[in-house]
């Protein structure tokens, strides 16, 4: 019998990744990556040199079609297999990326006279603008006692559907109008392959506050903002597919752009995070699976439903059918560290790293691994791009304390690799303390390769650390629910158990270790309560600085868009 393969490709936040996979044993057979052409936005529009106010996070779609021409053809090309022998192609995405478009699926930012506006371009998953307007939805819920609010920790965040598009509702009226779906990336890309829209029940729970068949009401949305009540019914709803069915047949176009056959097997999309729990085979209860690159996502299956302050969601069927889905996650991790190396290391260093054969990450975290616990007197906070969980508050910012005219870059670079591992902690402690404990951590994404790294958070979380067995942990979640909606498979837990790949218990804890983070901890915990809740100094400093921006756009004749 021929073998079968699937093909899973993974949209990230500046590369997409085509993995081709065997179905019987989930063999990795030949992959391929394509870099986004405009990465991710963030100062002025591509082209038109519109520049950007604070804390937003473009993307261009075209980018995303051009993975599936490029990076596809060129996985299967890598895999040396016949492209009649894939069954089914599925994708997962960065969450809450969000497209807004007309009613055939085209975004509005393609259409003439709107490719300067830059609400009509896609609003990546960091766009962080919306944070006035997640304060408003989370104070009025609270006011009104709406029942979905503890679904998600008692707070939404700014990266979210309803967020940024109130933001494009009060900001710009006539893209918001000519707006007629309000999409996530994840349902836009299986639109694209499976000329089908159809929302993915992970996106619409966690992203879209969709909680036992309904989202927030006309009532609420219009008390918000009156002309905001028809959003949901106008803009949003959509029928929800449940993750590893089916969305539909690969189109002719779809079948030129990729090389594949036509018709074969689309899953319903996915959520870059979710869908690497069956690829680590973790979609048991207790088990939480940290995906770990720029930004960290925690997630894991339960039982039982529980309200877990400062989660990013409780889903029914968020990970796989039968259980709740968890989340919570990290805004910055992997961004922190490349931040610091960019900005705050002195050329010395670099010198140093280039005669040792190392990049600067290796050359420092060769050095920082050669301190005992503490040495450095040093402690951070891990909000350098906000805080997603548990004080869902993308107004926070990052902070050092300790330094001294002794302190290194070594040092600096240790303790913000140590403030990540605290922000992991708060989260799990705040899941065991909500009747939701964690018995099994598995990592996965790049960031895994850092043994300094894993070591660490072993220690300060005192669990022994799983990594997942692929470097393509998102691509080959997505390949097995692709293997799922072609039918080679009954359901996702059993392809999993199949194609998924984990090593277990790589990382153990040491005690004496753990106990000297225990004192860092307490400490960080101090500066996480005082400046995370007791105090507004740091949302205080970013008011300051929008208003500084603002007085230089206006006396350089500039606007905001």
């Amino acid at each position: 019998m021929q073998e079968q393969y699937v093909v899973g490709v993974d949209y990230g936040t500046l590369s997409g990744r085509a993995l081709v996979v065997r179905v019987a044993d989930g063999a990795e057979v030949g992959t391929a990556v394509h870099p986004y052409r405009h990465a991710v936005v963030e100062d002025r529009l591509a082209g038109s040199g519109v520049e950007l106010a604070p804390d937003w996070a473009l993307q261009v779609p075209e980018d995303y079609r051009e993975v599936l021409r490029v990076a596809v053809p060129a996985a299967v090309r890598d895999a040396g297999i016949d492209p009649a022998s894939v069954i089914g192609i599925a994708t997962d995405f960065t969450a809450c990326t969000m497209v807004p478009t007309l009613a055939d699926g085209t975004p509005l930012c393609e259409l003439d006279g709107l490719r300067e506006r830059p609400h009509a371009f896609v609003k990546l998953w960091k766009h962080h603008a919306a944070q006035p307007q997640a304060d408003r939805i989370n104070a009025l819920a609270a006011q009104r006692g709406e029942s979905w609010l503890p679904r998600y920790g008692g707070l939404i965040s700014s990266e979210w559907e309803f967020a940024k598009g109130l933001q494009l509702f009060e900001e710009d009226r006539e893209v918001y109008d000519r707006m007629e779906r309000w999409v996530e990336a994840a349902d836009w890309i299986v639109w694209q392959l499976c000329g089908s829209y159809v929302r993915n029940a992970c996106t619409a729970g966690y992203k879209g506050i969709l909680q036992d068949g309904s989202y927030p009401s006309a009532d609420f949305l219009e008390a918000l903002a009156p002309g905001f009540g028809g959003f949901v019914a106008d803009k949003l709803d959509q029928p929800i597919g449940r993750l590893g069915d089916r969305a539909g047949g690969l189109t002719a176009e779809a079948a030129a752009w990729t090389g594949l056959p036509e018709g074969i097997a689309v899953a319903v999309g996915n959520v870059d995070a979710h869908v690497t729990a069956p690829a680590a085979q973790a979609v048991g209860p207790g088990q939480m699976v940290a995906i770990m690159g720029t930004s960290t996502c925690h997630v894991m299956s339960a039982e039982v439903l529980r309200e877990v302050p400062g989660m990013c969601g409780v889903v029914e069927g968020g990970i796989v059918a039968g259980s709740w889905g968890y989340e919570a996650g990290q805004s910055g991790v992997g961004d922190i560290f490349g931040w610091f190396t960019e900005s705050s290391v002195p050329a010395s260093y670099a010198a140093a790293a280039e005669a040792a054969g190392e990049d600067l990450h290796q050359h420092l975290t060769r050095l920082a691994a050669a301190q005992e616990v503490g040495e450095h007197g040093l402690v951070a906070l891990d909000w350098h791009s906000g805080n997603r969980s548990v004080l869902v508050d993308h107004e926070l910012s990052g902070l050092v304390a300790g330094l001294t005219l002794a302190s290194r870059p070594e040092d600096v670079y240790r303790a913000l690799l140590e403030a990540t591992a605290f922000g992991t902690r708060v989260i799990v402690e705040t899941f065991r303390d909500s009747g939701v404990p964690v018995e099994d951590f598995v990592v996965a994404g790049g960031l895994a390769k850092n043994e300094l790294l894993m070591q660490i958070y072993a220690d300060v979380t005192r669990l022994p650390l799983s990594l997942i067995d692929s470097d393509q942990g998102p691509a080959l979640g997505s390949a097995i629910h692709a293997a799922v909606a072609a039918g080679a498979y009954a359901d996702v837990p059993t392809a999993a158990k199949s194609m998924g790949k984990v090593r277990r218990g790589v990382y153990q804890p040491d005690e004496a270790r753990a106990a000297a983070y225990d004192e860092l901890f307490a400490e960080y915990l101090a500066l996480h309560d005082h400046f995370g809740r007791a105090t507004g100094t740091m949302r205080r400093l970013k008011a300051v600085r929008r208003r500084a921006v603002a007085r230089r756009l206006t006396a350089t004749e500039g606007e905001w868009r």
